[in-house]
């Protein structure tokens, strides 16, 4: 029998079960299979929808107190919703257990889809995160970037040995005599 991977299923349902007696889990996954056959048809049928991978593997988990029996059945499936709640609805209509008398009731189905979506969520607001700060520059760095990038920019060649000069040498009252282009660079870096 096939076992759908928790990664391809779609839908969880989560059935709880009373029994008014003591019985095992294989009896309780007998009357799961025997009860709901030929109920939805033959396109719904629990054996060929888990020979399939449609659904996975029917997990029971009970507990027997004062002579009777309580528990849990899950069921994952991949078929759409309206399969998936047929399937849940007959689950319901299981009414014995072995020789004793049962209730199931389906508590709830989970779309294991919005658990990812979540996962990914989170994912993504930790990435994104990291990214701002980290690999992006905050907006002043930018802006400091790119003024270095102008002020580089804006070194001019000054007099007939066209020594180099900030960009306002022309309009200034005072200069700063320095060795090299390097001291230039240096000095508008600064913002002199």
């Amino acid at each position: 029998m096939g076992k759908i991977s928790p990664v391809s299923a779609k839908y969880i349902v989560h059935a709880r079960i009373r029994i008014e007696g003591v019985v095992d889990k294989p009896d309780v996954i007998g009357s799961v299979f025997g009860q709901t056959e030929g109920l939805l048809g033959s396109d719904l049928e629990l054996r060929e929808l888990q020979r399939s991978g449609r659904i996975g593997r029917i997990e029971v988990d009970i507990e027997t107190k004062s002579g009777k029996t309580e528990g849990l059945i899950t069921v994952p499936t991949s078929t759409d919703k309206t399969e998936t709640v047929l399937i849940a609805a007959a689950l319901e209509t299981i009414d014995r257990i072995g020789p004793c008398n049962a209730q199931v009731g389906v508590e709830k189905i989970e779309d294991v889809r919005i658990s990812k979506r979540n996962v990914v969520v989170e994912r993504a607001k930790e990435l994104l995160n990291n990214l701002t700060n980290t690999v992006l520059p905050d907006s002043r760095g930018i802006k400091e970037q790119v003024s270095e990038g102008v002020k580089i920019m804006d070194i001019v060649s000054y007099g007939r040995d066209r020594l180099p000069a900030g960009p306002t040498i022309d309009e200034s009252d005072e200069i700063i005599v320095v060795e090299g282009r390097a001291d230039v660079l240096t000095l508008l870096k600064c913002d002199i």
